[in-house]
């Protein structure tokens, strides 16, 4: 039985421990025997979604590595337009990067907003958006596979699960309104209306939320912890990973899973990039999506690690 309470004005949400495994192996039979042991059928047509990697980037997880996962899973990969300037935010030189980077070859590929207009998620009380504009398409799937690169972001902190529910489903102008609290849907306005860190770390978990709400119990989750630079796989030129990676994590609930993956970077401590690393995470509140996703009911933040 759930139970609330309140505080700084968010509802918190407390119940039984998540379920997360983990395993220090980093393989694509592991990403598929990881999954498996979730236990987790998804039902009818199957989004999975994750990042396809801008141009000139280098730590991104390849088609390869995926492969095993998608393939047993039988799904269509999933992405949208970024709102910055770069290979991904056109329909048009998104779908060539796509084909550039494998994916096309290997899988069925839905660019959810290639073609408007975009399908909007309600949020009646949202506390900095009202709305949740994602890839129309989004629409057409009944269960969602989120397979996560964790590693570091310039703008969030971090990158994982959460991050891939919101930024990653929105559209283009979702993500310009997810960015800018609420305040414009103009590509244009991207950095001018960008919102305090705050607010926009919370714009992100409600967004989250909206994706969560969509679909239900038909959600699955897996953060690879590899690769470990404090930038994102949409940065064309990014940091090499600065620490050694540290390993798969799977589990239902992407509060969990985000979580689990900051408390072992933070227990790295004999590990010589931690401290960059965490800076990066601490500078911009990353861990805030976190607490935001939890309060609002997104998951649970309490969980028990089942080390393979």
């Amino acid at each position: 039985m759930l139970k609330s309470s309140q505080e700084k004005g968010w509802i918190l949400y407390m119940s039984e421990k998540a379920k997360v495994y983990f395993s220090k192996e980093i393989s694509p039979e592991k990403v598929l025997e990881m999954y498996q042991l979730l236990g987790k059928k998804l039902d009818g047509k199957v989004a999975i979604k994750l990042h396809s990697g801008e141009a000139g980037n280098q730590n991104f997880l390849k088609p390869e590595f995926w492969k095993p996962v998608i393939d047993y899973v039988g799904g269509t990969v999933v992405e949208c337009n970024t709102a910055y300037e770069g290979e991904r935010n056109t329909t048009a030189k998104h779908k060539k990067t796509l084909e550039a980077h494998g994916w096309s070859r290997y899988f069925k590929v839905d660019l959810l907003d290639a073609e408007g207009p975009d399908l909007e998620l309600a949020i009646p009380d949202g506390k900095v958006i009202q709305k949740n504009f994602v890839g129309k398409d989004l629409a057409d799937y009944d269960s969602l596979l989120v397979l996560s690169h964790f590693k570091g972001h310039p703008m969030g902190g971090y990158g994982g699960a959460l991050k891939q529910l919101s930024i990653g489903c929105a559209s283009n102008q979702g993500k310009v309104n997810i960015h800018s609290g609420g305040a414009t849907l103009n590509q244009g306005e991207f950095w001018d209306k960008h919102a305090e860190q705050d607010d926009f770390i919370e714009a992100m978990a409600e967004a989250a939320e909206t994706v969560v709400n969509h679909f239900g119990s038909n959600l699955a989750f897996v953060n690879i912890a590899c690769n470990l630079s404090v930038d994102c796989d949409c940065c064309a030129v990014a940091e090499d990973p600065c620490m050694k990676d540290i390993g798969i994590l799977a589990s239902l609930d992407p509060v969990a899973v985000d979580q689990a993956c900051i408390d072992l970077i933070y227990a790295a401590t004999d590990d010589p990039g931690q401290k960059h690393f965490i800076e990066r995470v601490e500078s911009l509140h990353g861990i805030h999506t976190i607490e935001c996703a939890a309060a609002l009911g997104v998951g649970s933040r309490e969980y028990e690690l089942v080390e393979l």
